[in-house]
């Protein structure tokens, strides 16, 4: 890591220290989230400590409703911002390669939507060719799905998995149990850090009230991606395992996971958006609204196209389809290390890391 690089991060670390101190002294939102009880377990706190207080808060924002000490206080606490700053700021200095994620969080819609577009005109023109398949394949031969998208699925969980590795050396992590694991795993499944403490729900888009719908929201997009994905998976040992090649019927396991995956991703999507829409952005992360609007928008691409591409089936629309589906998913997961896509890993590690602090 550069010098420039440590110095960038430095005012968000520092603000961030002063306000976990303050909290600490206070300790008035102890059962709120994780983040409160790790936070009790430091008299001081090193920039790795806050890294992973950062990670490990999920912006429910019910501490900054609560608190007595925000504007007009002079102390003028504002501790889920400044945990989003830290936060955000960790996934760009972990990144690799160094330097991309700043670019994408900060311009990532117009590169996104340029990057579609050019892939979807590429498998156009290579959708022009002769193919000798059915379905899909006729457009895109399997050989060269396949030549494309493992390159594309193994490089970005190589980036991810550098990244991870960066962080969970400043955090102080140690060897994982199978506890660690299982545990922070319920953990993300079940949202637990978005219920506000005691269930309610949090305070994500409306100050005055507690509400479950960015937790329900995050489940849909968490429980739609792994359908989609173990659509994917049991397509490729159908194809390899029992030769089994598509395309396949509705009643058969890649179409039974894969339409409901990409109904619950498009719906989690849309209700996500509209409540980032009435959030105050004053709690957030700043500078990096555009990086949260390109996710959201591949993502919804991703999902809405996949769904039209199987309902169209059999039509020509195929043709026009399939490219813009195909390339919206390559550029999902090229640009996936340097998304908001990546906060579920940094996340999942933070959670871990928690575990192995409770013991």
């Amino acid at each position: 890591m550069s010098l420039d690089q440590v110095n960038a991060g430095a005012p968000a670390l520092e603000e961030a220290r002063r306000q976990l101190e303050i909290c600490n002294a206070c300790r008035y939102c102890e059962g709120y989230c994780a983040v409160f009880p790790a936070m009790t377990r430091q008299k001081a706190f090193a920039d790795g400590d806050l890294t992973q207080l950062a990670n490990l808060c999920h912006n429910c924002r019910g501490c900054y409703y609560a608190c007595q000490y925000t504007e007009p206080h002079e102390f003028a606490l504002n501790l889920p911002a400044a945990l989003a700053d830290v936060r955000v700021e960790s996934w760009e200095r972990y990144a690799w390669p160094t330097g991309l994620a700043p670019m994408f969080q900060r311009n990532g819609l117009a590169i996104a939507m340029a990057v579609i577009a050019g892939f979807a005109l590429l498998f156009a023109a290579v959708a022009a060719l002769p193919g000798g398949g059915e379905g899909f394949y006729a457009y895109l031969s399997h050989g060269a799905m396949v030549a494309i998208f493992l390159p594309a699925f193994v490089f970005p969980m190589v980036a991810i998995g550098i990244a991870l590795r960066r962080y969970w050396a400043d955090v102080g992590g140690k060897a994982l149990r199978a506890s660690d694991v299982t545990g922070a795993l319920h953990d993300a499944g079940r949202m637990k850090n978005l219920d506000g403490g005691q269930g309610q729900g949090c305070n994500f888009e409306d100050g005055d009230r507690f509400s479950n719908a960015r937790r329900i929201a995050h489940q849909l997009i968490l429980y739609g991606f792994l359908l989609c994905f173990a659509s994917t998976s049991v397509a490729t040992l159908m194809h390899y395992l029992m030769g089994w090649e598509a395309p396949y019927g509705f009643w058969t396991p890649p179409k039974m996971l894969g339409v409901p995956g990409g109904i619950l991703l498009v719906a989690g999507v849309l209700w996500m958006a509209s409540l980032k829409v009435k959030a105050d952005h004053d709690l957030g992360a700043k500078n990096v609204a555009g990086g949260e609007i390109w996710f959201y928008i591949v993502l919804l691409v991703v999902a809405a196209s996949g769904l039209l591409l199987y309902a169209l089936g059999g039509t020509g629309a195929v043709a026009v389809m399939l490219p813009l589906h195909l390339g919206s998913v390559l550029t999902f997961f090229l640009l996936m290390p340097y998304s908001k896509m990546v906060h579920g890993f940094f996340r999942l590690a933070a959670l871990m890391r928690d575990r192995q602090d409770k013991g």
